[in-house]
């Protein structure tokens, strides 16, 4: 398993452990060990299925990501000092944009999940917090470990995912950094126009 197809394999996770009711585990851990089992379990004999319709697998994917991720924390974070000046309406375009344009661009990821990949390490943050992270690791096929963060908030609903990373590399900070210089080189609107263009769900007028 290459680097890229790595970062396939850990998105794919990522969703796993939206998939689960965070709320009623005792410990984060927990919610990623069940959602590991549990996205296995729902891709047994769909695969080749899924792979040949991928607006089924959007939806799919949909169904179990968007109850269970803080995309509006998330889109916060990335946006970083564009979120405050930002319109109301601007922020829920970015939002919906910057979901679904994540959405499809790691959808392939699922396809490839292998929880046999996957070392749950202990967990060794304070539950009293609202955010914690969560440590595994992902085994490629020459036996090397990367090491793989998922950071979560605690909400109303329970734990919600909001970062991943990679090798101690942020996806949040990463799209922050490129968006930041993206917007900062013509405009929030323009990057919204783009990332609604690659998601297939219009272009702002």
């Amino acid at each position: 398993m290459n680097t890229h197809a790595i970062k396939r394999y850990i998105v794919a996770l990522a969703i796993a452990l939206l998939a689960v009711n965070a709320q009623a585990q005792s410990s984060p851990n927990s919610v990623i060990e069940d959602a590991a089992k549990l996205l296995d379990d729902s891709l047994k004999g769909r695969k080749e299925e899924l792979a040949k319709d991928k607006k089924q697998l959007y939806q799919l994917i949909d169904d179990i990501l968007l109850p269970r991720f803080d995309r509006t924390y998330a889109a916060q974070l990335v946006l970083g000092p564009h979120w405050k000046s930002a319109s109301g309406d601007q922020r829920k375009q970015f939002i919906d944009a910057f979901y679904q344009n994540l959405l499809r661009k790691y959808s392939d990821g699922v396809l490839e999940y292998d929880a046999g990949r996957i070392e749950i390490l202990p967990f060794r943050g304070d539950l009293s917090k609202p955010r914690v992270t969560v440590r595994t690791a992902v085994r490629l096929d020459d036996g090397t470990k990367v090491p793989v963060d998922y950071s979560l908030v605690k909400r109303n609903a329970g734990w919600l995912l909001f970062d991943v990373s990679i090798e101690g590399i942020s996806y949040v900070r990463n799209f922050r950094a490129e968006l930041n210089a993206e917007i900062n080189s013509s405009s929030l609107d323009a990057v919204i126009n783009r990332l609604q263009s690659e998601a297939g769900i219009g272009v702002t007028e």
